[in-house]
């Protein structure tokens, strides 16, 4: 406890931390609650920063600190990089950004355990349950440290988004675990030899590499929000090493929401967790019309046409996929959008789950817009009116509109909920090229009699349309 108090403060500190940290629990429930709308996410954000900012600031004087310079240092730098990011990084990035983020506070908290170990040279002086939770700590922290930079490589382009695997590499990867679980049980059992933390430590960052890396790129939505629920439960596994209440609370929010948020993934892409971990699609797919598009033909439109086509709707429906991320496209579909509700068009954004390279993405990328967050329907709220469409502008999305997962059982997106949107009197797909999504198969909707192609830059081509409409 820090001795610079007077002894009478000293003395109801204790209890006082306590309540402290119960009312920064309190922050963090609250801040959990308001993420569950896009209207309330940013009030959520600024509940829990204040939570965090009461813990950090009581458990100074919960610890026996003394090198405040060390700390103050570390807010300062930490503060001017995370400024930096901020004010840099694109929405595009952001995935690359989260996962960066997971790897982190997995590193953190396995930082922290090892911190425990290393300053208490009488390893023989923890009880088994502070050395187990030392033990799973380092263990979760490690592998969501490599396995999140991992998924960082994936969704930048520097490693193949492909699934990279070879066979008998899920056993290998569930024999490592139990492996490691059981060397956990006899580090606990008898800590005398220190190497076997190392080994430990080791044996973690490796299984983070080959748990991830042969998940390809189409599940990278549900392996982040995996991520982030791992470096949760990291960071109250370090809570019970450091016996710190607020840490283990807010670790387990931390972990039971990932958890929460990769169940309701796994049902939007109708997939068990297991069969994403072990049986990721993302490679070259067979099925119908994998890899090419035969002889079909596809009928393309101008931006002219278009622009009466939605200029006279009644109802427009706009959907977003990770192709308007790239083409940095959310500002021209927000003014494409107002010029239409000027002219009476009824217009509405169907945001499914998995669209983009993390839970949100889409969302967050039109909140950047000041695109109003009640035209923001999911999947559930949409689907029902595509059959009362008269346009649906579909723009980079791919395999979250494929009729194929309705239509071919032996496809791997088969029984995936989708957007309906082959349901509406016509739909517009822009894109670049007629190429696969990350699944790895063709899409038939681009062939279908409703619907008409707007080949090019996303950006390029709403601004044409954006311009056409002055015409109209």
């Amino acid at each position: 406890m820090s001795t610079f108090l007077p002894e009478t403060i000293l003395n109801w500190l204790p209890d006082a931390i306590q309540l402290f940290y119960l009312v920064a629990t309190g922050f963090f429930i609250r801040g959990v609650k308001l993420l569950n709308s896009p209207g309330t996410a940013r009030k959520g954000n600024q509940f829990a920063a204040i939570g965090m900012l009461i813990g950090v600031l009581v458990t100074l004087f919960d610890q026996d600190i003394v090198e405040f310079e060390l700390i103050v240092g570390g807010i300062v730098i930490g503060g001017l990089i995370g400024l930096l990011l901020a004010k840099k990084v694109q929405m595009t990035a952001m995935p690359e950004l989260v996962a960066v983020f997971n790897g982190f506070g997995g590193a953190a908290s396995a930082l922290v355990a090892w911190g425990e170990l290393a300053r208490n040279p009488d390893i023989l002086s923890f009880d088994t349950t502070g050395l187990v939770s030392i033990g799973l700590s380092v263990f979760i922290g490690a592998l969501t440290f490599t396995g999140s930079f991992i998924a960082f490589g994936k969704l930048s382009g520097f490693i193949s988004g492909n699934a990279i695997t070879f066979p008998g590499l899920n056993v290998i990867n569930i024999g490592a675990m139990i492996a490691t679980l059981g060397l956990i049980g006899y580090f606990a059992y008898d800590p005398s030899n220190p190497t076997l933390f190392w080994v430990i430590l080791g044996i973690s960052l490796l299984i983070g590499v080959t748990s991830v890396i042969p998940i390809g790129g189409a599940d990278m939505p549900v392996v982040i929000s995996l991520l982030n629920s791992y470096s949760g439960i990291a960071a109250a596994m370090a809570g019970f090493v450091l016996q710190n209440n607020l840490l283990i609370v807010s670790g387990a929010l931390v972990g039971a929401a990932g958890l929460i948020l990769t169940n309701i993934m796994c049902k939007a892409m109708n997939r068990s967790l297991l069969n994403v971990i072990f049986g990721s699609f993302g490679a070259a797919a067979g099925g119908p019309g994998a890899s090419g598009n035969g002889d079909k033909t596809v009928r393309e439109t101008s931006a002219e046409d278009l622009a009466i086509q939605v200029a006279y709707a009644s109802k427009v429906v706009i959907v977003p996929g990770y192709g308007l991320a790239v083409a940095q496209a959310q500002h021209i579909v927000k003014e494409v959008a107002t010029k239409l509700e000027s002219r009476g068009v009824q217009v509405k954004y169907g945001i499914h789950p998995v669209a983009g390279r993390m839970p949100g993405h889409m969302n967050v990328l039109l909140a950047e817009a000041d695109v109003p967050y009640d035209l923001l329907k999911d999947m559930d709220e949409i689907n029902p009116e595509f059959a009362t469409t008269d346009v649906v502008l579909i723009i980079g999305a791919n395999d979250v509109v494929n009729p194929l997962a309705k239509t071919d059982p032996t496809g791997p997106i088969y029984g995936m909920p989708i957007l309906n949107v082959d349901e509406a009197k016509r739909t517009i797909v822009f894109k670049r090229s007629l190429s696969v999504g990350y699944a790895g198969i063709d899409n038939p909707l681009f062939y279908a009699e409703k619907n008409q192609m707007f080949f090019g830059d996303a950006k390029k081509s709403l601004q044409a349309l954006n311009e056409a409409l002055n015409e109209v």
